[in-house]
């Protein structure tokens, strides 16, 4: 509930403090005194847009400020969500407003934005206006009433999931079949770029080696002569490195027995000979192993150009990035081809998600069809009292496509009178009318659910009578199980109130202030009686006055 507003250089208010109790607080004041004036501020702290020709004073900016008790509204998720300071009892919602026009929102002092305000709003005040009661010709509110009797939460989160599911499957499957469309079109172009590939038989790593071979092979000649050279200069007879090295290493052996042992020099020397005569055979082989043969590297120089120009074809760099590419291709052919597989088996999730939508939709139905009467019957048993003795109401359940919503659409269907045919609410239902079904809605939702602070905007505009006292009853029952605010222009409906403010207006100089008082007892009986006879007061207006609160009290529950 909310506990008290503050509002601060706003239109005609200058500042102004209104500690709201539990109960049914009402509203009243003269037509022009400002009433309209502080719902529009309220409605700042609500998340509704702001305009800056409200802030009177340009010297300084507007507050808004709303404090709310939220021990029972369990809101800690949204706090948690929104990453905002989380109070289990109070809340509190400010809308700041420069001359400038830039608006700044706060909950518990952390800033939001207006959406963020607005979301939070919305569950903890519900501002009923005349012009909400066009909600009750939109078959989704009237979908919702019906829901909310069936009280079919746990079957609506059910149908919502199944739903997406299904939508999610179904888009799925579009995109399968869009791309495996594509694919068939470009399957002979895949097919052509992957074959070239596959027959050019890649390997890793055969680049460099063709290369180093393509190298070899065109200086063959020139190597094989560079191999005979170094090794006659290693065995040749007369001067070649190993034969004298033959010599040193017998006449090494002939002398080093008298130096002694450490001065050995035959091992040495033998040492270095096996090295040469090692080296020499290595030359030999290299030799015999290089073979002068235009042919291959005719072959290699070939495979070193069919390499380049499939590297410039597929505008890449390495051996290794055509043979991922080459890879990249079969698997894109092999996807074409179990394809159709793949949208088989979605196709089949696609339909069991629908029958689960569908039995979702089913539960979903079942629910509603064994309320559906029974919210005709409650709106015309609660409409009587309000001066509808004949009111007829049906609750029709028309199918239409399934979506998160379930499979049907809710036509609520009226007649005020016995002689006229039940047709849709919206157009059939004059105003008077319609503001009283909405007050029987309301009374019913505040029975079936947790609701927030009501205000009643002057909901009961054009009733009178006993028919407004009924109505004020009503606001005062809903009252004892929510806070209920009225602004109202019914003395039958004032009087109904724990607590009663008068809001008036006064003009200094070229000035006018919107002021508000909490009225005593005594006040109360001389606001009631003028708003029962005008600005001049009757003895029979007082009387009146006493007699309408005098009843509230002998009713009070």
């Amino acid at each position: 509930m909310i506990r008290k507003l503050v509002i601060c250089n706003y239109a005609l208010i200058e500042r102004m403090e209104i500690d709201f109790e539990p109960g049914l607080s009402v509203i009243t004041g003269e037509t022009g005194a400002g009433k309209s004036i502080i719902l529009g501020a309220l409605s700042l702290i609500l998340g509704q847009r702001a305009d800056a020709r409200v802030v009177t004073d340009a010297s300084q900016k507007t507050v808004v400020e709303g404090y709310f008790d939220i021990a029972h509204y369990d809101l800690a998720s949204f706090f948690e969500e929104n990453d905002i300071e989380y109070d289990a009892h109070e809340c509190i919602l400010r809308r700041e407003l420069s001359p400038a026009g830039k608006s700044r929102a706060f909950i518990n002092d952390t800033p939001v934005t207006a959406a963020q305000l607005k979301q939070l709003g919305e569950r903890l005040i519900d501002i009923h206006s005349q012009h909400q009661n066009l909600l009750l010709a939109d078959s989704r509110f009237q979908l919702r009433l019906v829901d909310m009797l069936a009280r079919d939460t746990a079957e609506l989160d059910a149908c919502r999931k199944a739903y997406a599911e299904h939508k999610h499957l179904l888009r799925q499957l579009a995109e399968l079949q869009e791309a495996q469309a594509r694919s068939r079109e470009e399957e002979d172009y895949l097919r052509f770029q992957w074959a070239q590939l596959d027959e050019a038989r890649l390997v890793e790593g055969e680049e460099s080696e063709l290369q180093a071979e393509q190298e070899r092979l065109s200086r063959a000649e020139e190597l094989k002569t560079q191999l005979y050279e170094l090794t006659a200069m290693l065995d040749d007879e007369s001067n070649g490195i190993l034969p004298v090295m033959n010599a040193l290493l017998s006449r090494s052996r002939a002398i080093e027995g008298f130096f002694g042992k450490e001065q050995q020099v035959s091992e040495r020397v033998e040492s270095a000979y096996i090295d040469l005569k090692d080296i020499d055979a290595t030359l030999s082989r290299w030799n015999e192993d290089l073979v002068v043969d235009p042919e291959r590297l005719t072959e290699v120089q070939e495979r070193i150009d069919l390499l380049y120009t499939l590297q410039r074809k597929h505008r890449v760099n390495s051996v290794e990035e055509l043979i991922a590419l080459r890879d990249e291709y079969a698997a894109r052919l092999e996807s074409i081809e179990h394809g159709d597989e793949a949208i088989e088996t979605l196709s089949k999730e696609v339909k069991a998600a629908a029958t689960r939508l569908q039995a979702c939709a089913a539960a979903l139905t079942c629910r509603r069809e064994e309320v559906a009467p029974l919210l005709a019957s409650r709106l015309m048993e609660a409409a009587v009292p309000l001066g509808m003795p004949h009111a007829r109401v049906a609750v029709e359940l028309l199918p239409k496509e399934c979506d998160e919503m379930g499979a049907e659409q809710v036509s609520i269907r009226f007649s005020a009178n016995k002689n006229q045919a039940l047709q849709p609410v919206g157009d059939v239902a004059s105003g008077g009318e319609i503001s009283r079904l909405m007050l029987c809605i309301k009374w019913l939702m505040s029975g079936e659910l947790a609701l927030p602070t009501i205000i009643f905007d002057e909901i009961d505009t054009g009733v009178s009578g006993d028919i407004a006292a009924r109505m004020g009853h009503i606001m005062r029952e809903m009252s004892r199980r929510m806070q209920v605010i009225a602004i109202t222009h019914l003395p039958q409906v004032a009087a109904m109130g724990d607590t009663h403010f008068r809001v008036y207006k006064e003009s200094e100089g070229y000035v006018s202030r919107t002021h508000l008082l909490r009225l005593s007892d005594e006040e109360r009986v001389g606001e009631i009686a003028g708003m029962l006879s005008g600005t001049r007061l009757t003895d029979a207006a007082v009387e009146n006055a006493r007699a309408l609160l005098a009843a509230r009290t002998e009713n009070n529950d």
